[in-house]
């Protein structure tokens, strides 16, 4: 389910949008999250960190978490990219308390026009992976881009190496589309990526989330 969100969002530029499957929420970030995000990134840093995009211009780098949602949200907001945290509503949580957060994903490099498609990248506390909450995202979001946003193509590269991304893709149905060579800075060095595509014919009717119930 979508909240906030209209018939092809990228043409009138509206954001923010959030994304709802049961327990699971996307939803966009904002500077209040930082503590927290801090907390779970801290917390994974050895598990994430392998996987980590760098930049190999330090100055480059955004210096705040404020400044990395800034740009986010504006990238968003001009129809660039579709950022979101990833949330969890936890059994036990007092009522009335906001799910928390356990990871990101974000949808970057839109290109409209002749292509339009975009990549996505995502990450996920280790406490929780491998309970099927990240398929299941990313199956809510290709839903949403082929649906709501018009995309026509989503590509998901992967370091070959990260066992448990390729298990995600492979999930879904992502087709095998090669390695690209030194695609990526990685955590400080230049890395090869497989990389994964759906195209909106290869998702049935009912949606990837659909299928991925099923």
């Amino acid at each position: 389910m979508s909240r906030d969100a209209g018939p092809f969002d990228h043409l009138s530029g509206a954001w923010p949008v959030t994304l709802e499957h049961g327990e699971l929420v996307l939803r966009p970030f904002r500077a209040r999250d930082r503590d927290e995000w801090d907390a779970v990134r801290q917390r994974n840093a050895a598990w994430l960190t392998p996987w980590d995009a760098t930049t190999p211009d330090p100055s480059r780098a955004p210096r705040s978490f404020r400044e990395m949602v800034r740009t986010l949200n504006r990238d968003a907001a001009a129809g660039g990219g579709y950022p979101w945290l990833l949330c969890l509503r936890d059994d036990d949580a007092p009522v009335g308390a906001r799910p928390r957060i356990i990871g990101q994903l974000v949808v970057s490099h839109v290109m409209r026009g002749a292509a339009q498609s975009a990549s996505i990248g995502y990450w996920i506390d280790r406490d929780v992976a491998g309970r099927g909450l990240m398929p299941r995202a990313v199956a809510m979001v290709v839903d949403y881009l082929f649906s709501r946003a018009g995309l026509h193509r989503v590509e998901i590269n992967i370091v070959p190496r990260n066992g448990p991304s390729h298990r995600v893709v492979d999930k879904l149905g992502f087709r095998h589309e090669g390695v690209r060579r030194n695609y990526l800075h990685i955590n400080g060095a230049w890395e090869d990526h497989d990389t994964y595509a759906l195209t909106l014919e290869d998702v049935p009717p009912g949606g990837l989330l659909a299928q991925l119930r099923r």
